[in-house]
């Protein structure tokens, strides 16, 4: 059992769930829809189904990485030594089906049918970015950066929807910290957005610093990922420039809603110090523990950054 659960990435698993959680304690407020809110079973199901799908990805990834994992990663090798092969592909396939059936009475409940196509997207995509485009140039990078950003859009897009099924009326109320002028529908609309771009931009970045690690085992599978086909220079500053426009991110919502109080930006202060440690890091890295250091900083400014709708909680609570 032991193993099963370091298949499944059981860090990687908590920060997603307490992530949904936290987001959907600040939009709970923002929608003023309880009986939908994190306390209610549908979005402790959402959470889950979430995060299911999250660990039979982690599953079928190390699935298809055997070869890749010998050479990179021996004293992490699960599937083939303690797991069998069989016993992995079938249990993915498992988790899956039970993901799924989870997003088809979701589906049903809000009337509609988003969860239902997410959830099989992202079990596709995850499917063929191990088999497939993991060892292709870039694309299997932005793939799994963007169902890192669907994680806090799933969470606003149940809120919406509980938001409509609950009352339209409501729709003009003007929501005020740390956000002036906007109706609360729009608000819930922008900051998933917001943050699910944020997310994206960091994940990606960490992604490529994932395959300069890993550079000696992916050449070995003949590979053609991004720092194998340009060389760790260029993907050097290809990772910068993905950061830095992380930072410009913080920029712009500081630049463009001065009425956001200060004490109410310090997460987003954070997570930019943060990045700029890890670029720092990044310029100064020559060999994979290095690599897998950058790799810890930009996760924890990911962390924060995606921690600020419960820090803004937090405030109203205490205010």
């Amino acid at each position: 059992m032991i193993h099963f659960i370091r298949l499944t990435r059981p860090v990687n698993l908590v920060i997603i769930a307490i992530t949904m959680y936290g987001l959907g304690w600040y939009f709970e407020g923002l929608a003023n829809v309880q009986a939908f809110g994190i306390q209610s079973f549908d979005f402790f199901l959402l959470v889950l189904s979430t995060t299911m799908i999250a660990a039979a990805g982690n599953i079928i990834n190390d699935y298809f990485d055997v070869r890749a994992d010998r050479v990179n990663k021996p004293e992490r090798l699960i599937i083939g030594v303690t797991i069998k092969r069989r016993v992995a592909i079938v249990t993915h396939w498992g988790i899956n089906f039970l993901a799924f059936s989870i997003a088809a009475y979701l589906s049903w409940r809000m009337d509609t049918f988003w969860y239902v196509f997410i959830h099989l997207l992202s079990i596709n995509m995850l499917w063929y970015y191990s088999s497939y485009f993991k060892r292709k140039f870039l694309i299997g990078n932005i793939m799994i950066a963007g169902l890192t950003a669907m994680v806090p859009l799933l969470v606003g897009l149940y809120y919406f929807q509980s938001y409509e099924l609950a009352s339209a009326s409501r729709a003009n109320v003007i929501f005020e910290f740390p956000f002036v002028g906007f109706t609360n529908k729009t608000l819930l609309i922008f900051l998933s957005v917001a943050l699910a771009g944020y997310a994206f931009l960091l994940n990606l970045a960490r992604e490529i610093v994932k395959d300069m690690e890993d550079v000696k085992g992916d050449e070995n599978i003949k590979a053609q990922t991004l720092p194998i086909v340009l060389g760790s220079k260029t993907s050097k500053l290809v990772i910068i420039l993905i950061l830095a426009f992380s930072i410009v991110m913080t920029g712009f919502v500081t630049f463009f809603f001065p009425t956001i109080e200060f004490i109410a930006l310090i997460p987003l202060y954070l997570s930019a110090i943060l990045v700029i440690f890890a670029i720092i890091m990044l310029l100064l890295a020559k060999e994979k523990l290095k690599y897998k250091m950058v790799n810890m900083w930009i996760k924890l400014a990911m962390v924060v950054g995606l921690f600020s709708p419960v820090y803004w909680k937090l405030l109203l609570y205490y205010a």
